[in-house]
């Protein structure tokens, strides 16, 4: 346990509550939707091309991206010592006003994954509590302004889970005074809900041992509440109050990569993975069955046998009528919502190359796209095609990867500012319209 002693007084706002936060992945309402007003319409530049900086803090390896609430940052990383054999994960808190460092907490953990390049999960702040999944599988409930340990659990000692072989990423759900997780243990536990406060067990539920990596969401549908886990054999919809089942549209997933977050418009559920493709689920009116009612047909990720959109790391963005995701070798691309043809495809975003990827968030009329070569892009996605309005450097990529340096790390949008991470910053610019 290590710890800065610069203690900071905030007003204590949950994420529901703070229009402004992003406390959680995917931000407020964990749809990957900015929505703060009086933003550039075009990205300010160095002579350099980059985004000029409000501060940049040290930080280390990892591919969690960064939360922000309450007037602080909250990102996680990896040490390793010289010799390979010493290995920690951390979390960290910084003032977003300043970046200067008010805590850190410190714990073993020797890594086992494939890519042990840092924690993946999204930290999420409620309540004055900050949850954290690390990627071997330890979970921590810290209290927000100190660090001190609240509440802890260890997945793979206490429920006897098998680390997906990219290790734990899907980020926590707080629901009430639920904290609902994905754990993939056994006796029926591969989703856990915990007292928030407390830690103790609410309930269990589906038998599923594989894990995926798509973190679980909450939809009212047909006026019932449902928590959606999509893992590698299905998509379960899940009573959020006990667990039970409502009803599951079963999906094998290749490779466990179950990834993207589940997007809903209306009653429709879209969900897309690597290698296996789209689909597009149809929730009953009064939401106790689904229906299975279009697909993609093709189950290969390379660059010329894909069909619909088949996303490694990128959510797609589903606004009822079109669907637009970068697809396995980089292509941004749109689709028809009602049947999955493409309608366009393009490079432009992007790069080409396996895994090649970017992430897509919503503001306003637009999307700023953040992809892995660190630039930030905003840019009109229509039926029509793509329209780049500006581009400029956020942060350095600074991962190998098919020979090819990256940074997937997704990034948060609070504070009319960008936060952004890579191996060894963590840095804050203002997007703010002057």
């Amino acid at each position: 346990m290590l710890r800065f002693a610069f203690c900071c007084a905030f007003t204590l706002l949950t994420f529901a509550a703070s229009a402004d936060d992003w406390a959680q992945w995917g931000g407020p309402q964990r749809d990957l939707i900015w929505r703060e007003s009086g933003i550039v319409q075009e990205l300010p530049k160095d002579k350099e091309g980059a985004i000029p900086r409000m501060w940049t803090a040290k930080i280390g390896d990892g591919y969690a991206g960064p939360a922000v609430a309450n007037g602080r940052v909250f990102v996680t990383d990896r040490l390793t010592a010289r010799n390979g054999r010493k290995q920690t994960e951390r979390v960290l808190c910084f003032d977003a006003e300043t970046g200067d460092p008010i805590w850190s907490h410190e714990y073993d953990a020797l890594y086992t994954v494939s890519y042990p390049a840092g924690p993946r999960s999204t930290p999420v702040i409620d309540d004055g509590r900050v949850f954290t999944v690390g990627a071997q599988g330890h979970m921590f409930a810290l209290e927000e302004k100190t660090g001190e340990v609240l509440w802890q659990k260890n997945f793979v000692k206490e429920f006897g889970t098998d680390l997906p072989i990219w290790g734990m990423v899907a980020s926590p759900l707080v629901d009430g005074q639920q904290l609902i997780t994905l754990v993939g243990g056994a006796d029926g536990a591969l989703v856990i809900s915990f007292d928030k406060a407390t830690g103790k067990e609410l309930w269990r539920s589906l038998t599923d041992k594989a894990v995926g990596y798509a973190p679980p969401v909450i939809f009212e549908i047909g006026g019932k509440r449902q928590l959606i886990a999509w893992h590698p054999t299905a998509v379960s919809s899940l009573d959020p109050k006990d667990g039970s089942v409502i009803w599951e549209i079963p999906y094998d997933v290749r490779a466990g990569l179950s990834i993207a977050t589940p997007r809903l418009v209306g009653n429709r559920l879209f969900v897309a993975s690597f290698y296996n493709g789209p689909r597009m689920i149809e929730v009953a009116d009064d939401g106790l069955s689904a229906k299975l009612v279009w697909s993609g047909k093709s189950n290969s990720e390379g660059e010329n046998e894909t069909d619909g959109v088949h996303p490694i790391m990128c959510t797609p963005f589903f606004d009822g009528e079109n669907i637009y995701s970068v697809c396995s070798y980089g292509q941004l691309r749109c689709l028809d919502a009602s049947n999955g043809q493409r309608l366009w495809s393009t490079f432009d975003a992007t790069g080409k190359g396996r895994w090649w990827n970017g992430f897509l968030i919503r503001h306003e009329d637009r999307f700023f796209i953040h992809n892995e070569q660190g630039e930030l892009i905003i840019a009109n996605l229509t039926p029509k095609g793509y329209e780049e309005i500006s581009r400029a450097q956020l942060i350095k990529p600074t991962r190998p990867v098919q020979r090819r340096m990256t940074i997937w790390s997704h990034p948060a949008f609070a504070m009319k500012s960008v936060f952004a991470r890579n191996d060894g910053e963590l840095i804050r610019v203002s997007l703010e319209k002057k």
